[in-house]
């Protein structure tokens, strides 16, 4: 799967990934502007951004016309906030791309932040704040990232509090939208069928608009811990939802191929140990599942648990038994490939879709200025041996580095202070 960068004078990037057996094809723009761009004061002001795009611009000015075209094309789209990027999309049958392209480019280009329109949008927006409250599962991972980080932006919730979106008003997305939606900071991602010889000009036009000026960055994010940090969310629920973290490296770092497969080893799948040993050994748990999750300046790996409330100390003591093992053994070979196997498997199985293409390519673009194919990941991945991982996991693993969140009918942390020991 070969791809085709071009950097316009303005800074702009353009990523080709063509796919001529392909039916469909998708355009990608991602903006380097995320929850960790912003202050308190206009915290989730990036996630309510993203949704003012889709409420009119200077072609379109109404919401139901840029929906209704992109349904007139049966399009497949939407928008995403995370914390370092927000990201616009339409996939299209291949014949229709041309037109998407434009709409797409609009949308980027020439919001109208209507005042009126932000006013209708602050209920939209609450209302999925409420949502996320209302899941806990959802709500444990806002948690455990204000508890690893505390008040700064790496802490914050992308969504942002009720309060400040009930006070954000249309100066505050000028502004905002002028310091960061920049030509510089702006990648266009195409994936899929297109016209190979003429795609880098197309682009090039449609995004003629983008604003140009300097880029404000963020604020470092800070590490900071000496012992086992824990907060519990009070909820009377059928299930208790529980993340325990240790703090890692950040996405530049040659240490996450190991860690990747570490927590591949750990709760990667049916066949990973904590899913043996939480699930089918002692049906406590219907999801166990274990992750990296890395950014520019930070990272963290994680263990998410949904427990029976009548096992959670049981469970927290198998998982943190699980951990002293993989900590203290060098995980067996017939393992280990078996895991590279479902590491390196399931790259090439999310790379069937031209979106998900679109999303691999981009997403490392815009974080890491460096593009891995699936083929190089892969041998990446392939490189790390036993010795490797038991190494990442008695740096990780260590007692002042293990944090837990927890949602469920619990009123004290005295109890999960006593048994949180590595």
């Amino acid at each position: 799967m070969k791809y085709k960068k071009k950097v316009l004078k303005n800074g702009l990037r353009i990523i080709s990934v063509p796919n001529k057996d392909s039916l469909a094809a998708t355009i990608l723009v991602l903006v380097e502007a995320g929850s960790k761009y912003e202050t308190k004061k206009i915290n989730g002001l990036s996630h309510f951004l993203e949704h003012m795009c889709f409420k009119g611009t200077t072609n379109r000015p109404r919401a139901i016309d840029i929906s209704g075209e992109l349904d007139s094309l049966g399009a497949q789209y939407n928008a995403f906030t995370g914390h370092e990027y927000t990201g616009y999309y339409a996939k299209v049958e291949a014949r229709h791309f041309d037109k998407a392209l434009g709409v797409v480019a609009d949308i980027y280009q020439n919001p109208l932040f209507n005042e009126n329109e932000i006013e209708k949008e602050k209920g939209v927006v609450i209302e999925e704040i409420n949502m996320y409250e209302d899941l806990p599962q959802r709500k444990v991972q806002d948690l455990i990232t204000e508890l690893l980080y505390g008040n700064q932006p790496a802490g914050w919730s992308i969504a942002g509090e009720k309060e400040t979106i009930k006070v954000l008003n249309r100066e505050d997305f000028l502004k905002y939208r002028g310091e960061h939606y920049v030509a510089s900071a702006t990648t266009v991602v195409v994936a899929g069928k297109f016209d190979e010889k003429k795609i880098f000009k197309k682009v090039e036009a449609e995004f003629k608009d983008v604003t140009h000026g300097k880029k404000f960055g963020k604020v470092e994010t800070e590490e900071k811990q000496t012992k086992p940090a824990i907060v519990i969310r009070h909820k009377k629920y059928d299930q208790t939802h529980l993340v325990i973290a240790f703090r890692t490296c950040d996405t530049y770092d040659k240490r996450n191929y190991a860690l990747e497969l570490l927590a591949q080893v750990l709760g990667g799948g049916m066949s990973s140990r904590l899913f043996q040993r939480v699930r089918e050994e002692m049906g406590a748990a219907y999801y166990v599942r274990a992750y990296n999750d890395n950014f520019t300046d930070h990272g963290y790996m994680a263990i998410a648990i949904g427990v029976d409330n009548r096992r959670v100390y049981d469970v927290i003591g198998a998982v943190l038994d699980e951990i002293r093992k993989v900590r203290e053994i060098l995980v067996k070979s017939k393992e280990l490939e078996m895991f590279k196997d479902s590491a390196t498997g399931g790259i090439v199985l999310a790379l069937e879709t031209s979106d998900a293409i679109a999303n691999f390519y981009g997403g490392q673009e815009v974080l890491k200025k460096i593009i891995d194919g699936p083929i190089e990941l892969s041998k990446k991945l392939r490189a790390v041996t036993a010795k490797d991982i038991l190494k990442e996991a008695k740096q990780i693993f260590r007692e002042d580095n293990i944090s837990l969140a927890l949602i469920g009918p619990f009123e004290s942390d005295e109890h999960f202070a006593k048994i949180l020991h590595i």
